[in-house]
């Protein structure tokens, strides 16, 4: 009697193995990413942000150049459930309304919740008309005051008396989508040079190399600040939004073209990509149909990270006055107004936007370890 074993029959295999060995690459690294809990999570968080950024006009009480300079500098209105007006009337919700009061001392204006002045607060309440998405004519809002003459500041109010929480969310549109169409210039200036430079290497590969080192050696800020000088200041604000986004554009695909590089070195001997050679395929039909897609995952993890790097650039160049200005509405715009001590002492809300911009980094970054980590779903 023999002693080697014979093989295991296909119907012994236990159901998960053979599912897990049969299942795509894709699929795989969908799993491996959803049992990462605070990626899986921030994946929510950044779906979130920017659902509120497409309707802004919709989510946000006002729009971000409604004001009202008798509320200037007012304070953050809490928002309360069940409460009775001076007529006996009960609400679901409501803001206790402001009494307002003079420092003779300090000659300034205080602010002081009056807890006896009840103002509802509605659902799908009847605000200032827009377009929704730009196409449908609308004058419903979320949330907002039942009476669009009564005052309601969430999150305060700035100098001119204008809704913090709405020109946040209004922010949050250029901010974050200019972190998406930044990478997407940089995504492909990265996969065309770097692909260029490690698959065909030699000189080709030394001028791409030398150029990067260029580039990364030249100090960061300086370079943003000449560049953003170069644009001239009587622009259009979409003009020079696009501008903007070039200029961080072409600083931010030098680190993605190493990674690429990277990958077309080690992939360009593999066996697969000499047997499509060897068949006749073009340099082209190669480089997009056999290698790019062998590391897609990893891809998508740079591209992930990458985004947030270009939020923080943008609002710091609008921070520094050199970027976006108003009346575009941009989280680094709105940071402007929190440059001074005196006010942020006065109105410490307007460092709102700054909240929000860390809110966002971090659950773009988390998302991007997550899909990283999950991108070999073999290890």
């Amino acid at each position: 009697m023999s002693d080697v074993a014979a093989p295991t029959a296909p119907e012994t295999v236990a159901p998960a193995a053979r599912h897990f060995a049969e299942a795509g690459q894709w699929t795989l690294i969908f799993r491996r990413f959803r049992r990462h809990r605070l990626a899986y999570a921030s994946l929510f968080v950044v779906l979130g942000i920017y659902l509120v950024a497409l309707l802004a006009e919709f989510v946000a009480p006002f729009s971000p150049d409604s004001y009202n300079a008798r509320f200037t500098y007012g304070p953050p209105q809490t928002l309360r459930f069940f409460g009775t007006d001076a007529a006996g009337e009960t609400h679901f919700m409501y803001v206790n309304g402001y009494r307002m009061s003079f420092d003779p001392v300090a000659l300034k204006r205080t602010f002081v919740v009056d807890e006896k002045s009840v103002h509802p607060v509605v659902f799908f309440a009847k605000g200032e008309p827009y377009k929704l998405l730009g196409l449908i004519p609308w004058d419903r809002h979320l949330i907002g005051p039942a009476d669009p003459a009564q005052p309601m500041y969430l999150w305060g109010a700035d100098r001119l008396g204008r809704d913090v929480l709405s020109r946040t969310i209004h922010g949050a549109r250029i901010s974050m989508s200019i972190g998406l169409v930044g990478v997407a210039v940089s995504l492909f200036l990265g996969l065309l040079l770097g692909g260029i430079s490690g698959y065909y290497g030699g000189w080709i590969d030394e001028v791409v190399q030398r150029s990067i080192d260029f580039l990364k050696s030249i100090p960061t800020i300086p370079l943003w600040m000449g560049l953003a000088a170069a644009v001239p200041a009587n622009l259009d604000p979409l003009l020079v939004y696009l501008w903007i986004t070039i200029i961080l554009s072409l600083i931010g695909w030098t680190d993605l073209a190493r990674v690429v590089r990277g990958r077309f070195l080690s992939l360009r001997t593999e066996d697969f990509v000499l047997a499509a050679r060897l068949d006749g395929c073009s340099r082209q039909r190669v480089i997009w149909r056999h290698m790019v897609p062998s590391f897609t995952s990893h891809i998508v993890a740079s591209v992930t990270l990458a985004i947030p790097s270009m939020i923080l650039a943008e609002t710091a160049l609008s921070f520094l006055g050199i970027g976006l200005k108003e009346p575009v509405v941009s989280w680094g715009v709105l940071l402007k107004d929190a440059q001074s001590i005196l006010a942020l002492t006065t109105a410490p809300w307007l460092l709102a936007p700054g909240v929000a911009v860390v809110v966002a980094v971090l659950a773009l970054n988390f998302l991007g370890d997550g899909i990283r980590d999950a991108a070999d779903p073999y290890a």
